[in-house]
């Protein structure tokens, strides 16, 4: 198999301490050996061993691939109306989420998937490599599956999201919905999914219907991952700890109680699979929340992720860079720990240690930056300083 040097690296994080300086693992003059899909060896340019072929980073930083953790690429529409409604200060009653179903319904597989091509492709060119994405905009039996079916021909990291809303046509009767949800749906979905998820808030679901949801997921072989206290406090973070779920989404508003939880979630023998604070500044951007403290969950010792939440209403942003911006400049993370959250963060969100690395074992994901450091991320915001991508050994944006 052919080994590729990529060579004259100015600075590499590698997000592995044993391999350069700090938690992010920086080696400065660095060189990757890659051969096929995988990272062979990482260190210092002058010690790098002879490869089949060779390319200059011309003396550009690198990082790992962004891993984006959380998105709802699944839909049809558009909701440009609601947006500048809520950033004109006025009420705005259209329907939200289920303006987006009724559109997602009517649409096409053909349409989804081009949808989904379009913003997956978009990303990739900002930097991200990883991208989880949901179900959620169906809420049928019929159309929550084949939205599954088509991101799964798209992405390894496909999540069952049918207890976003309640359906429209269920809202008399929430409970039998998630008696559909559990039953009927859940089965057409499985196989599609390596993860479950429920909107646990007001308005949504309560306590107990996300657990029966979360634990007759989990029941089919499914991980949970929860969307918790975004919008008020309440059970969706415990719920998250107590069922082991990977991930626990928003993190807007918590207790002690709550960041307590999460820190402990880390505190056995395992150290990969606590549950994540996943934090998604971009939500909080485009409905002037306030944002959620990262500074609290860091310094409590709980593992934080940062994810676009890319989706039609509440976050329509597909850029990494942008979070990791706006993470550092409003939510009390240091450069590093907002470029972490992104990489090595998401990658734990979604249970993996072959990506959001860089080290002999990890996918070949990486991308090349205009910029001596990774730090210019929030020393530069808005700019577009991923160069180029490589993932899975194979250089594929410019």
């Amino acid at each position: 198999m052919t080994t590729t040097l990529i060579d004259n690296i100015g600075r590499l994080v590698t997000n592995e301490p044993s391999l350069g300086e700090g938690e992010l693992g920086i080696i400065e003059e660095a060189a990757i050996v890659v051969e096929g899909e995988r990272v062979v060896w990482v260190g210092g340019a002058a010690q790098a061993p002879a490869a089949d072929t060779a390319y200059d980073a011309t003396h550009r930083a690198v990082i790992p691939g962004f891993v984006d953790s959380h998105s709802h690429l699944l839909f049809a529409g558009d909701r440009t109306a609601e947006f500048n409604a809520r950033m004109s200060g006025n009420a705005y009653t259209a329907g939200g989420i289920r303006t987006t179903v009724a559109a997602t319904r009517e649409a096409t597989d053909e349409a989804l998937a081009r949808n989904l091509r379009a913003h997956l492709d978009e990303a990739l060119r900002q930097g991200t490599t990883t991208m989880e994405t949901k179900s959620g905009y169906g809420l049928t039996t019929e159309h929550e599956a084949r939205a599954l079916r088509v991101a799964a021909a798209h992405t390894d990291e496909v999540t069952y999201l049918g207890a976003h809303i309640v359906a429209p046509e269920y809202a008399d009767d929430p409970a039998a919905y998630v008696a559909l949800v559990t039953g009927e749906m859940l089965d057409a979905c499985a196989p599609y999914a390596r993860w479950v998820d429920a909107f646990c808030e007001k308005g949504a679901f309560d306590g107990d219907q996300a657990r029966a949801i979360l634990t007759a997921g989990r029941d089919r072989g499914l991980v949970p991952r929860v969307h918790a206290n975004q919008l008020s406090y309440g059970p969706g973070v415990q719920l998250a700890v107590e069922l082991d779920a990977a991930s626990a989404d928003h993190c807007t508003h918590l207790t002690e109680a709550d960041v307590d939880a999460l820190a402990q979630s880390w505190s056995g023998s395992d150290t990969r699979t606590g549950t994540v604070a996943t934090l998604l500044p971009g939500c909080e951007f485009s409905t002037r929340a306030v944002y959620p403290d990262a500074r609290r969950l860091l310094d409590a010792g709980a593992t934080v992720a940062l994810s676009t939440d890319c989706n039609p209403g509440s976050s329509f942003t597909s850029s990494m860079p942008f979070c990791v911006a706006i993470a550092v400049r409003e939510m009390g993370m240091t450069p590093d720990e907002a470029v972490w959250a992104a990489t090595a963060g998401g990658a734990r969100a979604l249970r993996r240690d072959d990506v959001g690395r860089l080290a002999p074992g990890t996918y070949a994901d990486l991308a090349l930056l205009d910029a001596p450091s990774h730090v210019h991320f929030a020393y530069r915001p808005g700019v577009p300083l991923v160069s180029e991508v490589w993932r899975r050994g194979q250089r594929v944006g410019a």
